[in-house]
């Protein structure tokens, strides 16, 4: 595998194969920009008030004017990010009589009544989630999240061990399902959990269908797959949720719109391969060679007689004992050093990345002007982003794009404080360019991902990495539900962290032009901080610390497989 390319090469770059594989995982990605995200629609907090008991005198119109001034009498008025409005959780206690509204108050314990100028209904509609159980919209984002994180967790482990394939279908099936069954609740319980499988699916999907193109393509085509084609297919589905929401305004039929071209994707089945590179790394070489020969077929290009060297290597794998191949697992990427320090900063970017991804995306309806526009600019800005990195990943080196993404976002939320209330078009612009730049560091740490990371742990840790990411998405919704009191307090919460996390990355080693590496000991060293430190570095870029447990991490048998392929 470590002349995989070159063994690829008859293929060529471009072929009908390439273009299929480009083209239909990239539209797999489509749900993944909405599922998430539709619950900005789905739990938005339409304004509400308190729900009157009717007075013996009072008219029951409520369009009339004694309903209008019986409202000012019975409700206390309070200030909201700088507006008076009507109370939201309290109303003037009643007298014995019920003749008019003392200067005491009390909770809304007739229930609420719900404006449906914007939607016909949501989940906090459908189930009174404001006031002291207003916790629970967000709280349902947040166990969707849990969901994704267990679910990267578990599909990074089983693919690298079961293959890419059959849990990128699983994990779309998942999906899919359990998002129509989110339709037919009526718990908002029942919703969390049947949200949590949903997470389990979701982001799981997307790095398997990420992974699985990375390995399939050749290495133009996959860096065009990761900058645009996934990406801008993940964009696509953003930008068209709004658009769903706008002429859907129930949230059931809105999350059966949402969840019904799942279904479309079944046929894929009978066009998508395995991972060649994985079957080789899984000595399943006769198996990788077919699919590599109906890859040249499809090219029309006659592929040489051994592509693999498939002799060799079914000898080597036969003349060793069963059980001298190494599993693989979470732990392998801590094992040594040089992996360990790899892990541990790329988790904590991710979870910068994501906190701050997420947190602008929900915090949406804070915003002031029209939620779907907002929402429809939010998903727009992402084109723009990934074009940018796409231009990013062929002109500048591996290690600029995140640190500068990252502290460009930082600074441009630090600024949003200084923006006057009266010039709300200038506070919408800095968001947005925080957000494409955001944007941008989360479409390109996915190829970046894939090429520090080795064949044998590399879908488990892209898997492991959108799970640790989890831990800033799921706090993402309470930052944005603090913006439903305090606008200032999210930007400067999110722009604080983007900047250490830029400053972080800074320490990652470049990548551009390299093979990728196939097993642990391949994997670059940290360049700043082996420069800082002053170690010395082997010829292959293992650091000294670490020469002693390569033999340890390379199995005798895979180890001289690999040399003659």
């Amino acid at each position: 595998m470590l002349e995989y390319e070159e063994a690829l090469s008859f293929l060529g770059e471009w072929g009908s194969f390439q273009r299929s594989i480009f083209i239909l995982l990239s539209l797999s990605s489509i749900p993944n920009g909405y599922v998430g995200m539709a619950m900005v629609f789905l739990a938005d907090i339409p304004s509400h008030r308190c729900r009157l008991p009717p007075l013996n005198s009072s008219s029951s119109n409520s369009s009339s004017p004694s309903f209008s001034l019986e409202l000012n009498h019975s409700i206390p008025l309070e200030s909201v990010k700088g507006e008076v409005i009507l109370s939201r959780c309290s109303r003037y206690r009643q007298s014995a009589d019920g003749s008019f509204y003392t200067n005491e108050t009390e909770g809304c314990i007739d229930g609420w009544v719900f404006s449906s100028e914007r939607y016909s209904s949501t989940i906090v509609t459908e189930w009174s989630l404001v006031c002291e159980d207003s916790w629970k919209a967000p709280f349902a984002v947040t166990i969707f999240f849990f969901g994704v994180l267990l679910g990267s967790f578990v599909s990074g482990i089983i693919s690298d061990r079961f293959g890419r394939r059959i849990i990128f279908f699983m994990t779309m099936a998942v999906q899919t399902v359990f998002s129509l069954l989110q339709a037919l609740v009526n718990s908002w319980e029942m919703f969390c959990v049947l949200y949590f499988i949903v997470g389990m699916g979701q982001i799981s999907n997307f790095c398997c269908a990420f992974v699985l193109g990375s390995e399939l393509l050749t290495k133009k085509a996959r860096i065009s797959f990761a900058a645009i084609g996934i990406s801008f297919s993940y964009a696509l589905g953003y930008t068209i949720l709004p658009l769903f929401a706008f002429y859907i305004r129930s949230w059931r039929w809105l999350l059966v719109a949402l969840s019904l071209p799942g279904l479309l994707y079944i046929p894929l089945w009978w066009y998508l391969p395995e991972s060649p590179r994985w079957l080789l790394s899984q000595g399943r070489i006769e198996e990788a060679e077919l699919i590599i020969r109906a890859a040249a077929k499809k090219n029309g290009v006659t592929p040489p007689e051994v592509i693999f060297k498939q002799e060799k290597a079914t000898s080597l794998k036969e003349s060793g004992p069963a059980d001298s191949q190494h599993v693989y697992t979470w732990l392998d990427l801590y094992r040594t050093s040089n992996i360990r320090k790899l892990t541990i900063i790329k988790i904590c970017i991710w979870i910068a990345i994501s906190m701050t991804y997420h947190g602008l995306a929900l915090n949406t309806p804070n915003m002031d002007g029209d939620p779907y526009i907002n929402c429809l600019v939010s998903g727009a800005t992402e084109f723009l982003a990934y074009s940018s990195m796409w231009l990013a990943i062929h002109y500048l080196p591996r290690r600029l794009p995140v640190p500068i993404t990252l502290l460009l976002t930082g600074v441009l939320l630090f600024l949003i404080k200084l923006i006057p209330d009266d010039l709300s078009i200038v506070t919408l612009t800095l968001v947005m360019m925080g957000k494409m730049a955001v944007t941008g560091a989360f479409g390109f740490v996915y190829l970046y991902a894939t090429e520090l990371f080795p064949t044998v742990v590399r879908n488990m840790a892209i898997g492991s990495l959108s799970m640790a990411s989890r831990i800033g998405s799921t706090a993402a919704p309470y930052i944005a539900f603090i913006g439903t009191y305090n606008k200032f307090i999210p930007y400067i919460l999110m722009g604080g962290v983007t900047i250490v996390a830029g400053l972080l990355s800074l320490l990652l080693p470049e990548t551009k032009d390299q093979e990728l590496p196939d097993l642990i000991p391949q994997v670059k060293p940290l360049v700043g901080l082996s420069r800082l430190l002053k170690r010395r570095t082997d010829p292959a870029g293992c650091q000294e610390d670490e020469m002693e447990n390569i033999p340890a991490l390379t199995e005798p048998n895979q180890t001289r497989s690999v040399e003659e392929l």
